[in-house]
């Protein structure tokens, strides 16, 4: 498999921002070069639940998104945690060999998902493009998830900053949000000329309507289009998160040598970040995307239907769960629909907070973050508890912090999420909180990034 070396000297912050921006923008590139061979693409969307968390767009080279890396490298980190593949991370050559069993595992998904993609219809009947046609779309496919791999690990090697998993998820997140906003495409809903973006249709109506009251009403709460509204709980939802990211507990350490040598380690209460969230948003995407393809095949059978039944709803091409397991684990789509069908709210409601809670404790487990792994390293650095000189003491106040922060951090981001979506958050709750997050991440690399730079030019 092609790999990425590491460098092999340390690379500036301004080289880092340059090759970061580079990535970023072969992305941006492959995300509107149209595949080639595509007879249609107005049909459903199977993966249209994929699209925020994958950062994929239909009917382009970036059609997969990173759905591979992401699914590989969940089922490899889970397999990993289960003990069921034994991996020493300490030792060079077995961080070497499942980094490469994860890109093959990778790349054998993306061929999957793309093989199926075809045949199932995405792009046209397949009898009607060809088994030539058909080999070319797969091709093109697996080739962008091949380079959207390389990308990833070249920022992950050190050439850039962060990841490109997170960078891609959150630039496409940005732009549905920006685009939503501002939008200058026009449609015609009956009541006259309207435009795509809200900030765009307010100051529009505002210019052109003589009731400068109903102008505002309408362009606050419009249907069937972004609205002031939606935009301003999208604002509120990013507020929200960028707050709550500050709270953690500091627990105090010292170095048991070096005198005077203290500190504290922080746990956030965000402790998993927005893997938890991932997690479900992967659960939830790709049950939707069999479930569809299942339905479309066997409309009759029972257990398929059990699974879901997808309907068109009011005249849009996409279709939606109207019952089933998919229509009462996937969020109501108004707050009509919560009051028309209470059931479905809570069942809702109850499989995200759980789930998000469950994954989140799950997670610290098998990623190397539980109080017994950061007790390790703490250890390893030669640091104890203030106040205490045994190692256990250190693991025990770890043990009593870390799988609170990790439950109880899963479930706000769940709630967070699930409030989002009620308020009609541009971008969807998922989405925002996987933006902000990753956001704040950066912006945390960024300081970080900057003060070494800055004490550098010191020394030199």
């Amino acid at each position: 498999m092609p790999e990425i070396v590491a460098p092999d000297r340390k690379i500036a912050f301004r080289e880092k921002v340059m090759w970061t921006a580079i990535t970023l923008f072969i992305f941006l590139v492959c995300s509107q070069i149209p595949l080639y061979g595509i007879m249609s693409s107005d049909t459903a969307d199977p993966m249209y639940w994929m699209r925020v968390i994958m950062a994929s767009n239909r009917g382009t080279l970036m059609e997969l998104g990173i759905s591979p890396i992401i699914t590989s490298g969940m089922i490899m980190q889970l397999l990993a945690g289960a003990k069921l593949i034994e991996v020493d991370y300490s030792l060079k050559e077995d961080r070497a060999l499942f980094s490469g069993a994860q890109k093959l595992f990778a790349m054998v998904i993306a061929i999957g998902q793309a093989t199926v993609s075809v045949w199932s219809g995405v792009y046209g009947d397949p009898k009607e493009i060809g088994s030539g046609i058909s080999f070319v779309l797969v091709l093109q496919l697996c080739f962008a998830a091949l380079l959207t791999m390389l990308l990833d690990e070249l920022l992950q090697k050190g050439y850039g900053l962060g990841s490109g998993i997170s960078l891609f998820i959150t630039t496409n997140i940005c732009e549905s949000i920006v685009w939503r906003a501002f939008s200058p495409t026009t449609y015609n809903t009956g009541k006259g000329l309207e435009f795509e973006g809200a900030i765009t249709a307010l100051f529009y109506l505002l210019t052109t309507r003589k009731d400068k009251f109903r102008a505002l009403k309408e362009a606050f709460y419009r249907k069937n289009l972004p609205n002031v509204s939606n935009l301003l709980s999208t604002v509120g939802v990013f507020g929200v998160v960028i707050y709550l990211q500050g709270f953690k507990v500091d627990i105090p350490v010292k170095h048991s040598t070096q005198r005077g040598q203290m500190g504290s380690y922080p746990v956030k209460l965000f402790y998993t970040s927005n893997m938890p969230l991932m997690l479900v948003s992967a659960l939830q995407s790709n049950y939707f995307f069999i479930s569809q393809l299942l339905y479309h095949r066997y409309p009759e059978n029972f257990f398929v239907c059990l699974m879901g039944v997808w309907k068109n709803l009011e005249g849009v091409p996409q279709e939606f769960a109207t019952s089933g397991i998919a229509y009462y684990i996937s969020p109501p789509r108004t707050l009509s629909a919560v009051t028309a069908d209470p059931v479905h709210f809570l069942a809702y409601v109850s499989f995200m907070l759980l789930a998000c809670a469950v994954l989140s404790q799950t997670w610290i487990e098998v990623s190397g973050a539980s109080p017994r792994d950061v007790a390790k390293q703490l250890q390893a650095q030669g640091l104890v508890l203030r106040g205490g000189e045994k190692g256990d003491t250190l693991y025990k106040e770890l043990k009593k912090i870390i799988p609170t922060a990790a439950a109880f951090g899963g479930l706000c981001i769940g709630a967070i999420s699930v409030v989002a979506d009620l308020m009609g958050a541009i971008g969807s709750g998922t989405g925002i909180l996987l933006a902000v997050t990753t956001i704040y991440q950066y912006y945390e690399i960024l300081l970080k990034e900057s003060s070494e730079a800055a004490v550098q030019d010191i020394f030199n």
